[in-house]
């Protein structure tokens, strides 16, 4: 963990220019911002370029510094374009789950990577399940799968709850493309991590009932 591949590099400085574009440029940050109304009457390049854009300089920081964090993890095991692709992929479908649960809120918006990037991290844990994660006031390091179930856990109680001016969706949305590409593009897993692979599955699978009984 923690390496500077030029892909992060690039990734990191896209995100950095085109939010400090949007601090200094209000017409900039609405034009691209996600917007559920703006959406739904066809401006789609929101659901893609809102990926981009960041509401201030401690919300990129955070996301950029978890990205530089487990981008090489994904990175080593899988290569520098299946990186990108779910790096994309879940920024898209972190957009998706949140446009799906806010479709009739059409003053809804949101920014930040932080779908994408929790699709790497999710992706990481995938990986490599046994790293061990250190927070701060937290003395003790972790399992990164703990992690990863409880973060998710604590999504599903903060988009039920409407916990804070966070995108708890698009961070679950996230986490479910970069889950669900890595083990598309690393099927060997279902025959060395099929246990890892359930117990990542377990926060998805409530979503997914909680949402069928109306309780979501």
């Amino acid at each position: 963990m923690g390496n500077l591949s030029l892909i992060t590099i690039v990734i990191i400085a896209a995100n950095a220019i085109i939010s400090l574009k949007g601090f200094d440029d209000y017409g900039f940050f609405e034009r691209y911002k996600f917007n559920v109304g703006s959406i739904r009457r066809g401006e789609q390049i929101r659901m893609f370029s809102s990926g981009f854009l960041h509401v201030d300089m401690m919300h990129l920081f955070f996301n950029m510094f978890t990205l530089y964090f487990f981008a090489d993890v994904v990175i080593d095991e899988l290569g520098t374009l299946n990186f990108i692709v779910i790096y994309i992929a879940s920024l898209l479908l972190g957009s998706l789950l949140s446009l799906y649960f806010h479709k009739e809120e059409y003053h809804y918006s949101a920014v930040g990577a932080s779908g994408a990037v929790t699709g790497v991290l999710y992706s990481a844990i995938l990986l490599d399940p046994t790293m061990q994660l250190g927070i701060m006031f937290i003395p003790l390091p972790f399992p990164a799968y703990v992690f990863g179930i409880l973060y998710l856990l604590y999504s599903i109680y903060g988009m039920k709850n409407r916990i804070g001016n966070i995108g708890h969706d698009a961070h679950f949305g996230g986490a479910i493309g970069g889950y669900v590409v890595t083990l598309m593009l690393a099927p060997g897993l279902f025959k060395t991590d099929l246990k890892m692979i359930a117990l990542l599955a377990i926060p998805i699978i409530i979503l997914f009932v909680m949402h069928k009984m109306g309780k979501l």
